[in-house]
């Protein structure tokens, strides 16, 4: 094959792994194609909810006898090791493919080139780094789980013009249009949870859920940041914790209450105290990573917004602007972060932008 044949074929299979994106956790969202010997698409997957069944099973099970001989384009380095199925490196094997492609590595020790190695060894051609950044960047939040150890963090925001969440009377509904709403949902679909805080909880009882119509199920966990419990029981995130997981982070959780938020099958988990009382940031990511999270969403406030910058754990900005401009008397999207010089400023590079209505919208990644 051509390198231009190898792009077109991988970036057919990264398209299939975005289509996981929010729904495999804690494992990775991975597509696969298989082309028979003469060339043609024989076998097309992408990893499955909860992380099985995986794209490369997927896609042989569609190619059958006519994987043998063919090339297999996988988005990440098949897997090695024995868990609650074989290793994926075995089936390709056992599937008589001449070669495969594979975009980038996977990090997770258990693998961790140890898939590249068992096709090589097993006689298959392996071509690796093919449209690597774009693989990377789709599985951006699984391989900062494995190597920062907590989630990729992006903070959404929707704001006026000038940057307010709300005017000066704490009138907020609606700033940004419908289409932004409507966007906002599928990013709401395209992450594995959904952070706020308890202020945000209090002020809007939101029910942080995904629904744009046909994606109902993939609305996101639900994450409450709240020190000491202090949420209202009768909130709509909480009285619907049975049919949509609800998570409460916590640095002090009194029991009785406690009790009586687990009864209405809310997760109670305690992450410690930072310096000022509050929810230990760091430490609660640490936690949400053990518990599988690779992509979180934060639509808090102002005060939570500007605690994840102070704690450098913003890795993008998704920006949601009106035309409207309130001025400043209204309430900013990000509170004081404690930059008294430039130098020391967050730097946000611009990844893509758009329009959506009357509103426009922007994606940064954070760092130059």
């Amino acid at each position: 094959m051509t390198e231009k044949t190898d792009s077109h074929y991988m970036k057919m299979a990264l398209g299939l792994a975005r289509r996981g994106c929010g729904s495999t956790w804690p494992n990775p969202a991975v597509g696969c194609v298989i082309l028979d010997q003469s060339g043609h698409v024989a076998g097309r997957g992408h990893t499955g909810e909860g992380g099985r069944p995986h794209a490369e099973t997927v896609a042989l099970s569609r190619a059958g006898r006519a994987a043998e001989g063919g090339t297999a384009y996988v988005t990440l380095e098949p897997c090695a090791h024995h868990g609650q199925t074989p290793p994926c490196a075995e089936a390709l094997i056992a599937a008589k493919l001449a070669r495969v492609v594979v975009a980038t590595g996977d990090p997770d020790p258990r693998v961790s080139g140890r898939g590249l190695t068992m096709l090589k060894n097993a006689g298959i051609d392996v071509d690796f780094g093919v449209c690597q950044a774009a693989a990377d960047q789709v599985n951006e939040g699984f391989l900062k789980r494995i190597s920062a150890h907590r989630p990729l963090i992006t903070v959404k925001l929707a704001t006026s013009l000038d940057g307010r969440i709300a005017t000066a009377s704490g009138e907020s509904k609606w700033i940004t249009g419908p289409d932004s709403r409507w966007r906002g949902h599928l990013l709401r679909a395209n992450h594995d949870a959904i952070l706020v805080g308890s202020g945000t909880v209090k002020a809007d009882d939101p029910s942080l859920d995904c629904r744009l119509p046909g994606l109902e199920s993939r609305s996101p966990v639900r994450i409450i940041v709240d020190s000491d419990l202090s949420v209202p029981l009768d909130s709509r995130v909480i009285e619907t914790a049975e049919k949509s997981p609800t998570w409460i982070m916590t640095a002090r959780p009194a029991a009785d209450r406690r009790h009586a938020l687990e009864q209405k099958a809310v997760k109670v988990i305690r992450c410690g105290a930072d310096s000022e009382g509050q929810v230990n940031l760091p430490k609660m990511m640490n936690l949400l990573a053990e518990e599988g999270i690779t992509r979180l969403l934060c639509e808090g406030g102002a005060q939570l917004n500007a605690s994840l910058f102070r704690a450098s754990l913003v890795d993008r900005v998704y920006w949601f602007r009106s035309s409207s401009v309130i001025g400043g008397d209204g309430l900013a999207a990000i509170a004081a972060i404690g930059v008294d010089d430039l130098s020391a400023a967050p730097r946000l590079s611009l990844v893509r932008s758009g329009r959506t209505g009357n509103d426009s919208w922007q994606e940064y990644k954070v760092g130059l």
